[in-house]
């Protein structure tokens, strides 16, 4: 009965061995499919990271450029308030020199020249677009309006 209980125990053994590695291998199965689903993870965000960085590079690349052009601008208006104050200057002491052109200088526009001066106070762009096509039409001045 030994013998026999002994080859019991020795199969129980060997059952409890093979449920043993038979449980090792699907763990190993599991962590392998773990293993590649993490990989495929890290291209996916690998791929991301560097979509984004090439839109960084892009968008740094846009800000310089309009950084120059803004520079540009101000360098160019700075140089029209410059050129603008130089000609307001010239036409204050031609007007201090020429007692003909002082008066005509300080006679008021005339109407038309006027009405283009005219504008109302407009909030917007669309008040703007309003205005514009609201307005009447400027005739040349040697035509007349239809009536």
């Amino acid at each position: 009965m030994s013998t026999l209980r002994q080859a019991l125990y020795g199969i129980a053994l060997l059952g409890a061995l093979a449920l043993l590695i038979w449980g090792q291998e699907q763990r190993i199965t599991v962590a392998e499919k773990n293993t590649e689903l993490a990989g495929k993870d890290t291209k996916i965000a690998r791929d991301e990271a560097d979509r984004l960085r090439a839109n960084l590079n892009t968008l740094q690349n846009t800000l310089n450029d309009e950084r120059i052009a803004q520079t540009a601008l101000r360098t160019q208006q700075d140089q029209l308030r410059q050129g603008l104050a130089k000609r307001e200057q010239t036409i204050e002491a031609l007007k201090r020199e020429n007692e003909d052109l002082r008066n005509w200088a300080d006679q008021p526009l005339p109407e038309l020249a006027r009405r283009l001066r005219e504008r109302p106070t407009l909030t917007g762009a669309d008040a703007y677009r309003q205005w514009l096509s609201g307005r009447g039409a400027l005739h040349p001045a040697g035509d007349k309006p239809t009536q």
